[in-house]
């Protein structure tokens, strides 16, 4: 665990906050290499149904580019520096609980990077957007691309990679980039967590796996019938069943 990333639960929703105000939230190498075993904390913690992650008043303004004269010096150093964030990313993506990211400020690089690792972005009017290892002189990883093309679609990826510009709030709204912009990111942030934690977890965590899925060039398999089958079976079903006839609110 990064002395810089803080882990903490409200009931049923965890969240991951971004401590390091001084560089705006800037991502260490220590910070990536933590990713994965915080991710493998909350997965293995059955009363958490919900991850959000944020920062304070910036987000994160992407990977630390002091480290790019150090850590990540020459192809062998940018290979081992890479191979963290791929993973701390992935780490995210693939977690088997739903994440929001509640985006205020700089959302830039690695951060953004972060974002896209989530599954719904919920951004303040103030946030501000983009990647830029154009300005760099690096390749932005493959299946951070396709996370980044999957939510605003090629023209899009192409101008925000090619420029390596910033966008508002309002145009990554537009384009697909963020789910909501809002006025209050807290509250609608705790809102929205504590609605899908609330929700049956075997309806939400089947339909993570079914979208992940389809983005990824799946298609309706025995493992997509295995989980109508968990589902069916379920004690969450047998409670939405009987709520819906008992004319009351599910208790899931």
């Amino acid at each position: 665990m990064s002395e810089f990333l803080e882990l903490s639960a409200a009931g049923p929703v965890a969240t991951l906050t971004i401590n390091r105000p001084a560089k705006r939230n800037a991502m260490s190498y220590e910070m990536w290499s933590a990713l994965p075993g915080i991710m493998d904390r909350v997965s293995a913690d059955e009363s958490l149904r919900v991850l959000v992650i944020r920062g304070g008043g910036h987000f994160s303004a992407g990977a630390d580019i002091a480290e790019f004269s150090t850590l990540r010096r020459g192809p062998e150093g940018a290979a081992h520096y890479g191979e963290a964030v791929h993973n701390g990313e992935r780490a995210i993506a693939q977690l088997d609980k739903p994440t929001i990211a509640a985006i205020s400020g700089f959302c830039v690089g690695g951060g953004c990077e972060i974002a896209l690792a989530c599954d719904i972005r919920v951004a303040a009017a103030d946030a501000r957007f983009g990647i830029t290892p154009a300005k760099l002189g690096i390749v932005y990883n493959f299946t951070s691309t396709k996370a980044l093309v999957d939510a605003v679609g090629p023209a899009w990826a192409k101008q925000i990679l090619f420029s390596a510009d910033l966008i508002d709030s309002a145009t990554a709204l537009r384009i697909g980039l963020v789910n909501e912009v809002v006025e209050s990111l807290d509250a609608r942030v705790k809102e929205l967590s504590e609605q899908i934690a609330g929700r049956a977890q075997v309806s939400v965590r089947g339909a993570k796996k079914i979208i992940n899925s389809i983005i990824d060039g799946g298609h309706e398999d025995d493992f997509v019938r295995a989980l109508y089958a968990e589902a069916a079976s379920s004690a969450d079903y047998a409670e939405g069943v009987s709520a819906f006839l008992e004319k009351r609110p599910p208790r899931f």
